[in-house]
């Protein structure tokens, strides 16, 4: 079991009015970095997961993408009923974890609705490129084992992806990720490693459960990936990588959006929107 928090929504619905929305933390992250936008969001039920590794799932290990869908489907099955309509909202690796149960199937007792992914990397296209990343993951994995956590943050966070963030955002993000178990966050690092993802585009285009992309404006590779990807997609003002944390209102009226647009009219139309 994950470790999960339920918030239920302020606004009575009749049940099953409205998606639940799951949220899927980052690498390093945890259920907690979504404070902002949960805040933004009350009108939904909404519950936030502890990834395997992380906060206070870290004790909670897993091998692979499989080992963290099943994980993730038997938490959100105990807490649902099997119809109980379901939104995942993941960020960076908790958005690869999304993508890699919708592509596969591993969400089978589950009734999810949709996919909200931010800045998730669709998986890499060829062999060298896999062994490319392979390495640098296990290197920095080694890193997190052996040396001192504050330490890897610093040179973590200086990688091109974060480039967005300022010098204080940076110390702060170092501080608040101090916490983290050097060895958990190693094991989900090569668990989760880019270099096991396989390329999940294909499957998703196929799937009729619909996947909409959300990225920074400023974060230029992603917002290139979602715009060659065919997803629907949605570029945020004023934010790099990690738009939760850098935009929560904007992220969350996004959210409000594509719901609102998928869910506002009937609910018939679910499987045909693919923007």
């Amino acid at each position: 079991m994950l470790h999960s928090e339920r918030l239920s929504s302020t606004e009575k619905h009749q049940s099953g009015d409205l998606p639940t929305l799951v949220f899927l933390h980052g690498f390093l992250g945890s259920g907690a970095d979504w404070q902002a936008c949960l805040d933004e969001l009350t009108q939904f039920e909404r519950v936030v997961i502890d990834l395997p590794g992380h906060g206070r799932s870290q004790f909670t290990k897993c091998n692979d993408f499989d080992d963290c869908c099943k994980l993730l489907n038997s938490t959100l099955s105990l807490l649902f009923p099997s119809q109980q309509p379901l939104i995942l909202i993941g960020y960076s690796m908790g958005g690869r974890i999304a993508m890699h149960g919708i592509a596969n199937q591993c969400f089978s007792d589950l009734n999810i609705v949709g996919a909200i992914v931010e800045g998730g990397n669709f998986g890499l296209q060829t062999e060298s490129e896999k062994q490319v990343r392979l390495e640098n993951d296990a290197r920095w994995a080694k890193r997190f084992k052996t040396e001192p956590l504050e330490r890897v943050l610093n040179d973590w966070y200086q990688q091109a992806v974060f480039s967005s963030l300022n010098h204080e955002q940076r110390q702060t993000l170092i501080a608040k990720r101090s916490d983290n178990l050097g060895s958990a966050v190693a094991n989900m690092l090569m668990a989760t490693s880019l270099a096991k993802q396989a390329y999940l585009l294909p499957s998703l285009q196929k799937q009729n459960i619909p996947v909409y992309y959300l990225c920074g404006e400023k974060d230029q590779k992603f917002s290139q990936l979602a715009q060659r990807s065919g997803l629907a997609y949605r570029q945020v003002e004023g934010a790099g990588h990690n738009v939760h944390q850098e935009q929560p209102q904007q992220f969350a009226m996004h959210i409000k959006q594509i719901i609102q647009s998928h869910f506002g009219e009937s609910n018939e139309n679910n499987g045909n929107h693919h923007g």
